[in-house]
């Protein structure tokens, strides 16, 4: 492969900017830029990087590392220079002058796929490492770039890999013999290889949640407390907050983290027959965002007689609330969902339990489950599923081996595209191009 270069630190002004090269002309590209023998491997060490004309562009350190033992398993060196705009871009340029090729995103990530470095799940949770917003997602994003959900889906294919040989020994070669499972026993070890893999697309939900955030609808008619509630939650005054009604008119979205979980929380327009055009507008972006939720905060006010009953959907989690009990002294309020005050925060602590309980998200609950499918990782389990049931309906029916034989070649090709076993253009195109540069 060529050579490619990249800044790999955020743009803009900073401290330090870091800009690394790597393949087959990484190190000769560095010496031709610093004029000077590079460090040893693993080293760092002060070089100055001069222009074509023998000038000083910059002056940092250079850390160089040998192929296989690199990020990329290729040769790879890394210079760490002052942080500002112009001073990166010049020595960038340097580099490219010089034989370099600008490295396009997720470059550098898929060098160490394709060189064996990693597995594709291992290269998507770099992202979610560097997107991650809670300790969830940090955690959940840690293990999956240990390996942890690489390893898991690779057991399950070598599972099913052996018995598809099995059955293709049995196929190929019928007069050694070979007992071909076809009956009870082969039929029991596809079902335990289709359960631990619905085991897996159990947790697509729950990673999805991770991932992107809880979508929390805070919903109720005007003047109830929506705008209070969203405004202690985040700990400031996001939300304007009046006595008259129809003050949000607007959906407020912001996100916060609730004991490691990232909730969406999203305040909109009180549910009433609308005053005017633009109300309107807002109460059907009210209704809009609630068709929408994985979960919705039904805000009401205490302190009102006859509440009116709003629509909600039939399969999104509700959470009751009843505000301003600050107001209604020590009176009780209703048996189901939370009495509080968005006020003083009265009972905000009997909010969060509730919450949590509501999403089986909490951290210490989390268990088992700390890596979660992500979409891509849903589509190929589910496709791999669809070959076992064929698979295991062929044999209900008494149908020949070669028909088995042939759904578990897709039941297993579709597993190895998980982890990249099974690779393809498409797939890889698809993931990478979602990095960053430098990464």
């Amino acid at each position: 492969m060529d050579t490619i270069v990249a800044i790999a630190s955020p743009p803009g002004v900073g401290a330090v900017s870091l800009i690394r090269l790597s393949g087959r002309e990484a190190h000769a590209l560095m010496r031709q830029a610093t004029g000077k023998v590079l460090p040893e491997v693993r080293r760092a060490s002060l070089r100055r990087i001069y222009d074509g004309e023998g000038l000083v562009l910059d002056e940092g350190v250079v850390t160089t590392f040998e192929g296989p033992r690199s990020f990329t398993g290729e040769d790879v060196v890394e210079f760490t220079g002052h942080g500002g705009v112009a001073v990166t871009g010049a020595v960038l340029g340097r580099f490219v002058e010089l034989g370099a090729r600008p490295a396009g995103p997720g470059e550098f990530s898929e060098r160490a796929f394709l060189n064996g470095r990693m597995d594709l799940t291992q290269a998507e949770a770099i992202m979610d490492l560097i997107g991650a917003q809670t300790r969830l997602a940090l955690r959940s994003a840690s293990e999956q770039l240990q390996g942890r959900l690489g390893q898991r889906c690779e057991e399950i294919r070598a599972a099913l890999l052996g018995t598809t040989a099995h059955l293709e020994a049995y196929i190929d070669f019928p007069e050694e013999d070979i007992d071909p499972e076809v009956g009870a026993a082969l039929t029991e070890q596809l079902r335990t290889q289709k359960g631990e893999m619905e085991m897996l697309l159990a947790t697509a939900d729950q990673g999805r949640l991770i991932r992107e955030g809880v979508r929390t609808v805070i919903y109720g008619e005007p003047n109830v407390g929506k705008s209070s509630l969203l405004n202690r939650l985040l700990g400031y005054r996001r939300a304007i907050v009046n006595e008259q009604e129809g003050t949000t008119r607007d959906v407020i979205e912001e996100v916060i983290s609730l004991r490691g979980i990232p909730l969406r929380l999203i305040d909109t327009a009180g549910v009433r027959e609308a005053g005017d055009g633009i109300e309107k507008e807002g109460i059907d972006l009210t209704h809009d965002q609630v068709e929408r939720a994985d979960l919705i905060l039904h805000v009401r006010d205490l302190t009102r007689k006859g509440r009116k009953e709003l629509p909600l959907p039939k399969d999104v989690p509700v959470l009751p609330i009843f505000n301003k009990v600050d107001l209604v002294g020590e009176a009780e309020g209703p048996a189901e969902g939370v009495v509080l005050s968005a006020l003083t925060g009265e009972n905000f602590e009997v909010l969060e339990e509730e919450i949590l309980k509501i999403l089986s998200l909490d951290e210490g609950s989390w268990g088992q489950q700390s890596v979660a499918v992500n979409a891509r990782h849903q589509a190929c389990l589910q496709r791999s599923v669809s070959g076992l049931n064929a698979a295991l309906r062929s044999l209900e029916d008494g149908e020949g081996p070669e028909l088995v034989a042939v759904s578990l070649h897709e039941a297993l090709n579709a597993i190895g595209d998980i982890s990249g076993t099974v690779d393809t253009e498409e797939i890889l195109g698809e993931i990478f191009g979602s990095f960053c540069i430098g990464k």
